[in-house]
């Protein structure tokens, strides 16, 4: 009997019951691969005879395939082809990945860090130091985040931000979202909706929808979410980002902030604050944080290092109000840590060194470089043509000209041009500067001058 789809070879590392395996298998699945649906496949003993072979191989190789639904054994009969070209269990096609889209030669919509702005070097330190205390390594992580670190944040929270807390009250996470689901978690008995100031954070928004809290989105005024509008909503709880208003880079001025802690006093409500990046403003002196300010119970305190650090570092942390810790602490015990403790610790060496405290000072030179460099070119190319706003925390520059042009089609002019914008809500197109090397600043607003030419 001919054997021609039978590839073995004697001196290779690959065991022959996988080597036969493998050869059946894509026999099988091909469409010519010479075996077919119904086909009666040789007897163990009559295989391992013809190939020289041991029968505990063919029969390792047999029964393999029967798992995975190439053969069937009929009792008393032998073993039948069950699927061929391309049944169950046939190998998937290999088809080719598809290539990237292009790079933009210019982007100004990324979320990355400036490469020339990364403290790798530094990072790199640290993460190594690490690696050589494998009393650290072999152990499992704190479920609460590692005690050095909690202990970092706990004072640098507090100098850098005003943030007052204990270790104990502090939680760390893979970034915002693993927070915010186990927050829900502690709230589902206080928390039946949440208000979000419009337009707000999806990926927030995205957990408590997940989490089966309503989410009411709620218009803002000039100086933030509508109080007016938050009364009358019923929600005890409220998503803010104080230091960084989303769709407008502001600060929420110290009246409102007084208006929304004196809410929560007296609804016995409770106010989640995110101060993603409020670390990072550079024109003025970074606005203490709302925690600081409050009374025990009243605020949840946010913080990450994506923005701060490097995104790869996913690391970001919660203070929780005196209150909520037992509650946390109750259920500690039934989460694993999503933060990597190599990082936790390298992160803790690197605040308590200064070393993030100097990182910040150059970060913010660098920013207020960038930004002063892409509002003035900018302005010189569609200053009479479109209005400009300077967003200092999320690192960007809204534009809006004057005409009514969707800001779909101008980031799609933009992109044909080799430049990446941010398409925005009210006609405003944002182009990021954190990511963008200073130098490539000039050349891509010339770009899309060029792109744009037709708003003329």
């Amino acid at each position: 009997m001919a054997y021609n789809y039978i590839q073995l070879d004697r001196t290779a590392s690959e065991p022959l019951y996988q080597q036969l395996y493998r050869s059946l298998r894509d026999a099988i699945a091909l469409e010519s691969g010479g075996l077919h649906a119904g086909q009666r496949l040789p007897s163990i003993r009559r295989l391992s005879e013809d190939l020289n072979l041991s029968r505990t191989t063919v029969e390792g190789a047999y029964q393999q395939l029967c798992i995975e639904g190439y053969l069937e054994a009929r009792p008393q009969r032998g073993y039948f082809v069950l699927a061929a070209g391309g049944g169950q269990g046939a190998r998937p096609s290999a088809a080719p990945v598809p290539p990237p889209a292009p790079a933009p030669r210019y982007n100004f919509g990324t979320d990355a860090v400036d490469a020339a702005c990364a403290d790798v070097k530094l990072w790199r330190k640290h993460v190594r130091e690490v690696l050589t205390r494998p009393e650290a390594l072999v152990r499992y992580g704190d479920h609460q985040g590692e005690p050095a670190l909690r202990q970092a944040l706990c004072d640098y929270t507090y100098a850098a931000r005003g943030v007052i807390c204990s270790p104990a009250q502090i939680v760390i996470g893979a970034g915002t979202q693993p927070l915010l689901y186990l927050l829900c978690g502690l709230l589902r008995t206080k928390a039946g909706a949440v208000a979000i100031e419009e337009p707000g954070f999806p990926q927030a928004e995205q957990v408590f929808a997940d989490c089966g809290l309503e989410v009411l989105r709620l218009p803002s005024d000039k100086s933030g979410l509508s109080l007016t509008a938050l009364r009358e909503c019923g929600a005890r709880v409220a998503y803010v980002s104080p230091s960084n208003c989303q769709g407008r880079g502001g600060s929420i001025p110290l009246k409102r902030r007084q208006e929304l802690l004196q809410w929560a006093a007296q609804s016995g409500g409770l106010l989640i604050e995110d101060d993603y990046n409020g670390e990072l403003r550079y024109r003025a002196r970074p606005i203490p944080a709302m925690q600081g300010m409050a009374a025990d119970g009243q605020v949840v305190y946010l913080g990450s290092f994506s923005k701060l650090l490097l995104p790869s570092v996913r690391i970001g942390y919660m203070v929780l109000p005196q209150h909520l810790t037992p509650l946390y602490q109750a259920r500690a015990n039934r989460y694993n840590q999503t933060a990597s403790k190599v990082e936790q610790l390298a992160l803790a060496d690197y605040v308590q060194s200064g070393q993030l405290e100097r990182h910040l000072r150059r970060l913010r030179k660098v920013y207020a470089q960038k930004s002063s460099t892409l509002m003035d070119c900018l302005q010189a190319a569609f200053g009479g043509r479109a209005e400009l706003h300077l967003q200092e925390t999320p690192l960007c520059v809204t534009l809006r000209f004057f005409h009514s042009r969707s800001p779909l089609r101008l980031a799609e002019l933009a992109a044909a041009h080799g430049v990446r914008v941010r398409p925005g809500p009210e006609g405003n197109v944002t182009l990021g500067f954190a990511g963008i090397p200073l130098e490539e600043i000039a050349p891509g607003v010339d770009a899309l001058q060029a792109a744009w030419a037709e708003n003329a």
